[in-house]
C-alpha cells in the first residue's frame, strides 16, 4: 500500500475546466514560434490538458543566464509552455522537443526537454531531494519516512523525430531518445556509507532508436547496474520490445516502431517489484517483471556483477519526455555520439539535428498490487 507523509497526491488524465491563465512568463521565453505550433495561446498550455501538479521540468535554455538549464517549478508548471521545445500540439497532445546543441544538466552531456516526478506537489518547504518528496522499494530499511513505497507511470506517445548525424554513429546512443525512467537519488552521503547505494543509476531508461534511412526504429528498455560511477561493471543491461537492441544496425522492418507511430507502456513498482508492459496497435504486447531488491535480472537469473541488493537503499522517482540521447560531447566511450548541431534551434531543426517526442497520456498514479 503506498504511504504518504501529509502529501495529497491527487492523480489522473482529464481536460480542466477552462481558466483565466498569465501567459506573460511563458511568452517571453522565446521569440520564435514553431510552424507545427497552433497560434491560439490558450491551446498552448500543456497543464490545461494534463495534470502536471506533481512535475517540475527542465527545458533546453537559459533565459536567465545563470549559466545552468532552466528548471521549471510545479506552481510554473501550470501555466507555462515553450513555443518550440515544450507545448499542446493542435490535437491537445504534449510536445516535447530539443536541439543535439543546447545547455545541458550539470550531470550529463544529453540535452533534455523533460519531466521530474515532484511527489511534494508544489509545497516548496520540503526539498527536492527528502525522503517525503521521493518513493522507495518495500525493502527499504526507512521506507516509513518517503512519500511513497513503489508508484506507477502510464504513458502513450510517439516518437516524431530523432537526429539523424552523428560523428560517433556506431556508439549505441546514437540516433536516440529516452521516453521515461525511473532514476535514483545522487547522493552524497549514501556514497560515503560502506553499503555503495546513491550513485545517480537507472533501474529502468526506455528508448526509442531509428537509424538514418531505416524504415522504422526499435524499442527498449535499459536496466543500469547499480553499481559506482568508477565501477567497470557499471553498465546498461538492454532488453529488446519491438524490433532490435541499440546496438544492432539492421533495419527492424515490420518488428519496429515507426516514427509517429503511437505505443504505450507502464511501469508498475509494487513493493519490490517493477512489472512492466508494452502495447502498440498490431505489436505483441511485452511484459517484464525485476525485482529490484536483489541481483536477479528481468529473466530470474542472477547477475553476479550487480549490486546483490539492487536499489534497496536507493530513493527514486519518475521522468518522462524528450531526453536526446545523441550526446554534445565527442569523445571515444559508448556515450558520446558527437551529434552535429549549431545551437540555433531554427537551423539545427532544418538539418534534422533534433529529437521530439508527443505524449497523448501521461499519469501518475500509486502502485498496483498485480
Amino acid at each position: 500500500m503506498m504511504r504518504f507523509n501529509k502529501i495529497k497526491q491527487v492523480f489522473s488524465h482529464l481536460i480542466v475546466l477552462p481558466i483565466s491563465i498569465s501567459l506573460i512568463t511563458a511568452c517571453a521565453q522565446s521569440e520564435a514560434t514553431a510552424s507545427d505550433v497552433p497560434q491560439s495561446k490558450a491551446q498552448l498550455v500543456p497543464a490545461d490538458k494534463f495534470d502536471l501538479s506533481h512535475w517540475k521540468m527542465n527545458v533546453p535554455v537559459d533565459l536567465n543566464n545563470d549559466k545552468k538549464i532552466d528548471e521549471i517549478s510545479v506552481e510554473e508548471m501550470q501555466t507555462y509552455f515553450h513555443p518550440d521545445f515544450f507545448y499542446l500540439d493542435a490535437n491537445g497532445n504534449m510536445v516535447f522537443a530539443t536541439p543535439n546543441k543546447a545547455i545541458t544538466t550539470a550531470n550529463s552531456t544529453n540535452t533534455r526537454s523533460e519531466l521530474r516526478q515532484m511527489l511534494r506537489g508544489s509545497n516548496t518547504k520540503i526539498k527536492t531531494k527528502a525522503p517525503a518528496n521521493n518513493f522507495v522499494i518495500a525493502a527499504h530499511p526507512l521506507s516509513g519516512k518517503f512519500a511513497a513505497i513503489g508508484g506507477k507511470m502510464e504513458a502513450t506517445l510517439q516518437v516524431d523525430h530523432v537526429a539523424l548525424r552523428a560523428k560517433n554513429p556506431l556508439t549505441p546512443a546514437a540516433f536516440s531518445v529516452v521516453v521515461g525512467q525511473i532514476h535514483a537519488g545522487k547522493d552524497k552521503e549514501l556514497m560515503k556509507q560502506s553499503s555503495g547505494f546513491g550513485w545517480g543509476n537507472e533501474p529502468i531508461k526506455i528508448y526509442y532508436k531509428k537509424w538514418p534511412g531505416h524504415e522504422n526504429g526499435s524499442v527498449f528498455w535499459n536496466y543500469e547496474r547499480n553499481l559506482p560511477k568508477t565501477d567497470k561493471n557499471r553498465t546498461d543491461i538492454s532488453y529488446p520490445i519491438w524490433g532490435n537492441l541499440w546496438t544492432n544496425t539492421a533495419d527492424p522492418k515490420d518488428s519496429g516502431i515507426a516514427l509517429g507511430e503511437a505505443f504505450s507502456y507502464t511501469i508498475n513498482v509494487f513493493e519490490n517489484t517493477m512489472h512492466l508492459t508494452f502495447t502498440a496497435e498490431n505489436k505483441p504486447t511485452v511484459n517484464f517483471t525485476i525485482n529490484l531488491a536483489n541481483n536477479l535480472d528481468a529473466f530470474d537469473k542472477v547477475d553476479s556483477k550487480d549490486h546483490p541488493l539492487g536499489y534497496t537503499e536507493d530513493w527514486l522517482y519518475f521522468k518522462a519526455g524528450a531526453y536526446n540521447q545523441c550526446s554534445t560531447k565527442d569523445a571515444p566511450g559508448m556515450w558520446y555520439a558527437g551529434c552535429l548541431g549549431t545551437g540555433d534551434w531554427k537551423t539545427d531543426k532544418n538539418n534534422g539535428d533534433y529529437t521530439q517526442v508527443t505524449f497523448s497520456k501521461l499519469v501518475l498514479s500509486e502502485a498496483d498490487k498485480l
